[in-house]
């Protein structure tokens, strides 16, 4: 251990909890220990985990001013007094307290500000994003367990120059990294250095302002303990198992620009609790040992000292050497493109002002049709577009756009295609500037004015798809070809051939039922997050996720047989009524680490399917009304069972079986097999207004199936319902079914 830091460190930590405990005697005095405190984000969402770092490591639920007095003195009792200046010791152990100090006086002065109305901060005409909110943490998901989002990385002060500081995070980006960005040198960050470049930052980026002092890099903390509760299973409280976990399953590091305050020292020697590593690009003594980090602990990698043609070089060279250090595994494909490529892009924005072009959309014509063909049909890397190309195109125009794919392989089928095709989507958002929506007849794709002067050209968009399918799919597919078809004439001939495919997998598809086929499919991806989860997935529900379907498992398992998504044999009937088998209660008991021991697919009540915190919705019981109601991950609003997704998501998530309540995908609601053992449909009485304004068509079509025509008239929304006391006299009034059912908890 360097005596250097640790004094730096613990004098930072009695300076942070100094800072703590004044503020805290001062908000009891002006606003009483009363006052509530709730993290929310600049949009207003919140999270059910109240102050998470408090509530997980101390398992202290912190709702009021006045509950912050104890872990104020908790957090005094850690603080060892600062090194003299002739004494020697390992000081380690007594490190790790004051980071941990810190940690906790971090939290409890963003609570107190909260309580004040000073978060989320704004300052000089910007508004800092303040913490993640629940729903934005579980939306990344799935991104953080199948790989696409390497971990994040917290950059803390401020880069050498502008064009520095946007070469670090367009590379961290690149890498699948979440730029997390807070603190400042005198006065001045990395969030002022990107909205001068004028860099998009918050969530749909990938990169997201805290505050602008180092007191909110405890957001950072936050989201890793939150991510341990949510999709680990961690009880509150159990700090030894929350600091492990992120250690292991979350990959993330600091990396300080700039002089480093005592203060930031500190909060280093928290980050480092939780496995964390700090890098610095100044000279400070480095801390190389392993043992609480994965690798080194404290690395100082000068930034005039590496090696490189130009300052943009040695700022590749910094984030490179910083995801070697944390053992960071990438799956990013090198795609020969002239922008840059990765996870981190999939939900950038291209607005109308910042528009190159654009294809399909509303008025627009564009499709992708991806196409089974021979080996010997298929030239491997071709790449041809027919028509005019970017260059041709004006500034801010609508332009039809075709792209047609044909893959070959040894291993590909024909039910493969769709699967394959659906990828489109997640591949072409992996590029810089590139904004992809929707699928099939209804594509709309944007090119940002910054893409197009790099050299983007159509042919890049093959590029992209020949790359990404032969790396991600190599299993199956032997051969790419790709052709960008930009001809009116040409888009239109081959729009309606499209089509015509597009229907007849449609009803191949619907003829796919769970009574067709004597294998269902797991997922395990969550697994690196919610140990103990199972998703087992039937060809008339998808993953919990709403991003696997039967089939996409069923391809997923041909491409990787030993992945996580494996055959799981229906075997011997229990009960075809609640839909349980022997084969799939064996299969879940064993990739459980045996702690279920059996689960029913058709039915809510009796065992249902676990939940992690991937799901898009969940679903629950409203005992009042005999019947249920449906929430949307994307609904931040309050519910008539009393608890916000959020909240929902952390009674149920982690990994439970909860008799009542279940996570599922958004197309579960109008499935054949939408809680059948319930009453199916007909038992929906509430749910999230833009989900029911997002499935319009297909819910109306389910209704009408069921016999229910004008059922989704008489299920309310949030926007009419908010409460169980507005929700009954609503159902009376409509006339609807679910009240004279019979009782659906038996």
């Amino acid at each position: 251990m360097s005596k250097f830091i640790a004094t730096r460190a613990i004098r930072g930590a009695h300076a942070a909890v100094k800072m703590a405990d004044d503020m805290l005697q001062d908000a009891l005095k002006k606003l009483g220990p009363d006052t509530p405190i709730v993290f929310k984000d600049k949009i207003g969402g919140d999270s059910a985990f109240h102050l998470p770092t408090i509530w997980g490591l101390l398992g202290i639920k912190v709702q009021k001013l006045g509950e912050l007095k104890p872990v104020v003195e908790y957090a005094k009792g850690l603080l060892p007094p600062v090194p003299g200046e002739n004494m020697w010791l390992p000081y380690l152990g007594e490190t790790l307290d004051a980071g941990a100090a810190t940690l906790y006086a971090f939290e409890t002065i963003e609570g107190i500000r909260f309580a004040k109305g000073e978060q989320p901060e704004k300052k000089n005409g910007f508004e800092y994003n303040g913490p993640i909110n629940d729903a934005q943490m579980r939306a990344w998901g799935i991104k953080l367990v199948d790989g696409r989002m390497s971990g994040f990385a917290a950059l803390v002060g401020c880069a050498k120059s502008t064009e520095v500081a946007v070469k670090i995070v367009r590379e961290l980006q690149s890498k699948g990294q979440l730029v997390f960005i807070c603190s400042n040198r005198n006065g001045r960050n990395v969030a002022d250095q990107l909205r001068e470049a004028n860099v998009e930052m918050g969530y749909d980026t990938f990169i997201v302002p805290f505050g602008s002092d180092i007191v909110s890099a405890i957001y950072a903390l936050g989201f890793a303990t939150r991510a341990a509760l949510s999709f680990g299973g961690i009880e509150p409280g159990d700090a030894r198992r929350i600091m492990l976990y992120n250690k292991f399953r979350c990959f993330a590091f600091v990396l300080a620009l700039g002089p480093i305050t005592d203060m930031e020292y500190a909060a280093a020697a928290g980050a480092i609790n939780y496995g964390f590593p700090a890098f610095a690009d100044t000279v400070i003594p480095n801390i190389l040992p392993t043992g609480i980090t994965k690798f080194e602990h404290v690395v100082s990698m000068p930034f005039d000292d590496i090696p490189g043609k130009d300052d943009l070089e040695k700022a590749e060279r910094l984030v490179q050497r910083c995801i070697e250090l944390r053992g960071i595994k990438l799956k990013i494909a090198k795609v020969p493109i002239p922008v840059a490529f990765g996870a981190a892009f999939e939900g950038e924005v291209v607005r109308k002002a910042d528009l190159a072009c654009e294809f399909g959309g509303k008025g627009g014509m564009c499709f992708e049709w991806l196409r089974m063909k021979k080996l010997d049909e298929v030239e491997d890397g071709k790449i041809t577009v027919v028509g005019p190309d970017m260059d041709s195109f004006a500034v801010g125009s609508k332009n039809p756009l075709g792209i047609v794919v044909d893959v070959a392989g040894r291993k590909m089928q024909k039910d493969f295609e769709s699967v394959l095709e659906r990828q489109i989507h997640h591949m072409m958002n992996g590029a810089e500037g590139v904004s992809h929506q929707g699928q099939r007849d209804i594509t709309w794709i944007r090119i940002h004015k910054n893409a197009a002067a790099k050299g983007l050209k159509l042919r890049h968009l093959g590029d992209i798809l020949h790359t990404c399918l032969k790396n991600d799919f190599g299993a199956i597919v032997d051969k790419v070809q790709v052709t960008v078809y930009s001809d009116p004439a040409k888009v239109k001939e081959l729009f309606e051939q499209a089509r015509a495919v597009y229907r007849e997998r449609n009803a191949r598809m619907a003829g796919l039922s769970d009574e067709a086929v004597d294998t269902f499919y797991s997922c395990t991806l969550c697994q690196s997050f919610a140990p103990t989860h199972v998703c087992v997935i039937n060809p008339e529900r998808v993953g919990l996720c709403g991003a696997y379907s039967w089939l996409d498992c069923r391809a997923a398992f041909e491409m990787k047989p030993a992945g996580p998504n494996q055959p799981v044999p229906k075997g011997k009937v229990i009960n075809e009524k609640t839909g349980e088998w022997e084969g799939v209660n064996q299969f879940i008991h064993e990739h459980s680490q045996k702690k279920l021991t059996r689960f029913t697919i058709y039915s809510l009540m009796d065992a249902p399917l676990t939940t992690c915190g991937c799901c898009e919705c969940v679903m629950a019981v409203i005992p009042e009304a005999n019947g249920v109601m449906v929430v949307s991950r994307d609904d931040y609003g309050m519910t008539p069972c009393g608890m916000t997704f959020t909240t929902l998501m952390s009674t149920v998530g982690g990994g439970l079986q909860t008799p009542g309540m279940m996570g599922h995908g958004k197309t579960y609601v109008i499935s054949k097999k939408f809680i059948p053992v319930e009453g199916g449909i007909k038992r929906l009485v509430w749910m999230s207004k833009n989900l029911k304004e997002e499935l319009a068509e297909e819910l109306k079509a389910a209704c009408e199936r069921e016999g229910v025509p004008d059922l989704m008239d008489k299920v309310a929304d949030g926007s009419q319902v908010t409460t169980v006391e507005q929700l009954l006299p609503f159902l009376e009034q409509k006339g609807h079914p679910a009240p004279s059912m019979d009782s659906i908890i038996g």
